[in-house]
């Protein structure tokens, strides 16, 4: 073999496993800044996607109410469209609201215009029926490519991703859940070692249509929510949190 060509396939892996932590790795700053966490301890961000969901929404807007918490929802322009009542209840209290692209596309594989077009048709779903167009965005699955993030900025949006992403989409017990959100309320009681806080990634929806069972995430969080008041933790949304910047 050609000794120039020995090392072809070694950096071959590595630039394929750079590109994969690029896209998919939370805390990825190469294809752009993103917001991950929040600026002080004892801030903790609770973030909601795929929204909004007539089977869960309502009842997730009264469990945060009795919390006096206020969340960040990132929701799906087409769902926006289909429950214009419930998209502007989740602003009229309070929260705020984000885009999470118009059909939930993985956006790793679309060009710069693609991309761009969803957004922009979840800002105009927004825009339409709840009066404002987001300032945060969190892409679907996390997934992200070289233009993601900055087209996000061209339309005036930050892109939010998260600390925990505890996988309240599988089909798991509701022990399981919260014990998967335990790290919350570690990191609270180690918050003297801490510099930022957490944003916790849930799911009101399920993205691929209407009223997803999302009775586990209702469940843990009512078992988590007094807990995690009572260990301190101020809930904020992405906007309140202090400098939210990336750490």
């Amino acid at each position: 073999m050609n000794p120039v060509l020995i090392g072809v396939p070694a950096v071959a892996v590595l630039t394929s496993g750079a590109i994969a932590y690029a896209a998919v790795h939370q805390r990825s700053q190469l294809f752009g800044a993103t917001i991950r966490s929040t600026g002080a301890p004892q801030q903790l961000a609770l973030t909601f996607d795929d929204g909004p969901n007539p089977a869960a929404t309502p009842l997730l807007l009264d469990l945060l109410d009795q919390y006096n918490a206020k969340a960040t929802f990132f929701m799906i322009g087409r769902f926006v469209r289909e429950c214009p009542k419930l998209a502007k209840e989740i602003a009229n209290r309070g929260h705020l609201i984000g885009n999470h692209t118009q059909t939930h596309p993985n956006l790793f594989w679309l060009n710069k215009r693609a991309i761009r077009n969803e957004l922009q048709q979840c800002q105009s779903a927004l825009q339409d029926v709840v009066g404002v167009a987001a300032k945060v965005f969190r892409p679907p699955y996390g997934f992200r490519n070289p233009w993601v993030v900055g087209t996000a900025r061209e339309l005036g949006m930050q892109t939010v991703m998260w600390t925990l992403l505890p996988g309240d989409w599988r089909e798991k017990s509701v022990e399981w859940l919260a014990g998967r959100m335990r790290p919350i309320a570690d990191h609270a009681k180690d918050s003297a070692n801490r510099t930022a806080g957490d944003v916790l990634c849930l799911h009101d929806g399920a993205h691929r249509q209407l009223n997803g069972d999302r009775t586990r995430t209702l469940k843990a969080l009512e078992y988590w929510l007094p807990r995690w008041r009572d260990l301190g933790l101020k809930f904020v949304t992405i906007g309140e949190a202090a400098n939210p910047a990336a750490h």
